[in-house]
């Protein structure tokens, strides 16, 4: 029996005592999207952006799910998304009882927040064939709402906005050709004011990693940013004309700071992934340089795109340690405003908001060999390590899934502790002196072979550690088998939730990490978690479904569960207290 078909059998009277429920109250004032975003310091009754609030917490406000009562947490209804390619990866929203996802292929759902009961449903039609050319797709991370729409990225270049209340299209603006270069959007858009704001996929792809900002009400490009070599400052730093084919990339959203109307973003890798060059990277190999702003958080300005200020996390990335983890927590601390960003390195970068100034670096994982520290007062990378042609020896570590993933950690500031997963592995690694590749082109430039394998200190293995945000220092850890791949959420009923790599959901005290609750959904998760308010009761919403470019590692690295696990079948299952 399939995961669809067991979930059907078991669940039945269950959907049609939820169907029969008090729905949300639709007479309501509405909210706005871009209000709760901007003055709320938790997600309340809402969850009305990809990151919770433009403080990217992911936590929310809500406790009639708590401590004391998270036992009595059961199933309340779900959903299954047609096509569900690759699983669920998506965050969903919710705003005024209503809950908002995407599936595969940007397929989008609106479904009753209390019965699940689909509102509306759109499916875009797609470039079939550009899509089954996709290395990354057919997925979708995730979407935002604003002006009375709701917006998707689709991985055949587009940025569709669909209006709220009858999922019917608005606008459906072409952004990118997609048949020359193979790269559309995979990750979520973000509302700022009266723009769209959405980043191109990958790094790994000849092209020059454009991020966009499009009028919210008529699908106008209005601005275009280039992660590569997108100022003449950032031009310098490639030698020659590899710019033209760089790489680059913002493909999971950043955040909005209103008090300097800034947008900080992460971008991703430069292109090829690695190249031959060792230590004399600075004036030879494919791409020479610093290679700006690739593996960088950037500031842009959201009215006109142009860049205020940046940090290059990783200057010449030569391992493939983005820093497209779209997560940017807001804080201030000790008189002084900070924002706190984690690296794919396994590495945690504090800035000052108004700069980008390194305030500190910490590290979250164990297993770090590509450099043998950051400089916490500078940023400073001390002792990297660079590849020639051939075999590297040791392995890299940590693997090119990172020590960090794109998913989300969680913030409580009722504790003031950060949630974070961390993943210890390495990989075997070749570098190969490719041809290079001078004009931008539906193909992949990695540079490389390499297998995952277990890091030197034992099993390949996950952890979820709760820590200050600013010093890294630990309070708790939960370690995992296996490297759990979602996002984290944290919420006022002092609990933390982690949705894991063998389909498990836990509950644990945010205070102590003490298991509270679990629940097993029979498949993995890749996606986000969200909690929210309808007809009164909070709910907790989590997509279930395997299937990632991370997760096709654990096959060779784990064997089961994963080697028998379905890649293509999925659902949002949706909690709530027993009655």
């Amino acid at each position: 029996m399939t995961f669809h078909e067991r979930y059907l059998a078991g669940c039945a009277a269950l959907a049609v005592a939820a169907l029969v429920t008090a729905s949300p109250t639709h007479a309501q004032a509405p909210t706005q999207p871009q209000e709760a975003a901007l003055n709320a310091e938790a997600a309340q009754n809402d969850w009305p952006t990809y990151h919770g609030t433009y403080k990217s917490y992911h936590y929310s406000g809500l406790d009639q799910i708590n401590t004391g009562n998270v036992k009595n947490l059961e199933v309340a209804w779900m959903h299954f998304p047609e096509r569900a390619t690759r699983g669920v990866q998506s965050t969903p929203l919710a705003l005024d009882g209503v809950l908002y996802y995407s599936g595969s292929y940007s397929r989008i759902y609106a479904l009753d927040g209390a019965t699940g009961k689909t509102i509306w449903a759109y499916a875009p039609e797609l470039d079939e064939d550009l899509v089954s050319k996709q290395t990354h797709s057919p997925y979708n991370r995730g979407i935002a709402i604003g002006h009375g729409n709701l917006y998707v990225g689709t991985v055949d270049g587009r940025l569709i906005a669909l209006n709220l209340k009858d999922g019917k299209p608005v606008w459906d603006t072409k952004l990118l050709d997609s048949k020359k270069m193979t790269v559309g959007f995979t990750g979520a858009p973000l509302v700022v004011k009266d723009k769209v704001i959405i980043g191109a996929q990958g790094g790994e792809w000849p092209h020059r990693g454009p991020i966009f900002g499009v009028d919210g009400k008529t699908g106008q490009k209005k601005w275009e940013f280039f992660t590569v070599a997108g100022t003449e400052e950032a031009m310098k730093t490639w030698g020659g004309d590899s710019w033209r084919t760089g790489g680059g990339g913002g493909w999971m959203p950043g955040t909005y700071d209103p008090e300097t109307n800034t947008v900080w973003w992460g971008t991703a890798n430069p292109a090829p992934l690695y190249d031959w060059s060792g230590a004399d990277w600075k004036k030879s190999g494919p791409r020479p340089g610093d290679n700006l702003y690739t593996t960088s958080v950037i500031a842009l300005d959201p009215d006109s795109g142009k860049l205020k200020f940046y940090h290059q996390e990783l200057p010449h990335d030569a391992w493939d340690f983005d820093s497209s983890v779209g997560e940017f927590v807001m804080l201030d601390r000790g008189g002084k405003k900070l924002v706190v960003h984690a690296n794919k390195s396994g590495y945690v970068f504090v800035y000052d908001r108004s700069n980008a100034k390194v305030e500190n670096v910490w590290p979250l994982v164990k297993n770090i060999n590509f450099v043998k520290s950051i400089d916490p007062k500078t940023g400073e990378l001390i002792g990297r390590r660079d590849f020639s042609e051939g075999k590297v020896d040791p392995p890299l570590c940590p693997a090119i899934m990172g020590g960090i993933s794109w998913n989300s950690g969680a913030y409580s500031p009722k504790n003031g502790l950060f949630y974070r997963i961390g993943q210890e592995w390495c990989m075997e690694l070749t570098v190969e002196k490719t041809t290079p590749v001078l004009e931008p082109m539906a193909q992949l430039n990695l540079g490389a072979t390499f297998k995952a394998v277990a890091p030197p200190d034992g099993p390949a293995r996950g952890h979820l550690s709760a820590r200050d945000p600013v010093t890294g220092a630990k309070k708790w850890e939960v370690n995992y088998k296996y490297p759990p791949l979602a996002s984290v959420l944290a919420t006022a009923g002092n609990l933390v939730f982690v949705p894991d790599a063998e389909g498990v959901v836990h509950a644990y005290n945010a205070d102590t990490g003490e298991e509270l609750w679990s629940r097993n959904n029979g498949v993995g998760h890749n996606g986000g978690i969200i909690s929210y308010m309808a007809g009164g009761k909070q709910y907790v919403a989590v997509p279930a479904g395997w299937g990632s470019l991370v997760g096709d590692e654990f096959v060779a690295l784990f064997g089961e569960p994963f080697k028998s696990m379905s890649k293509n079948t999925g659902a949002l299952v949706v909690f709530a207290l027993r009655q």
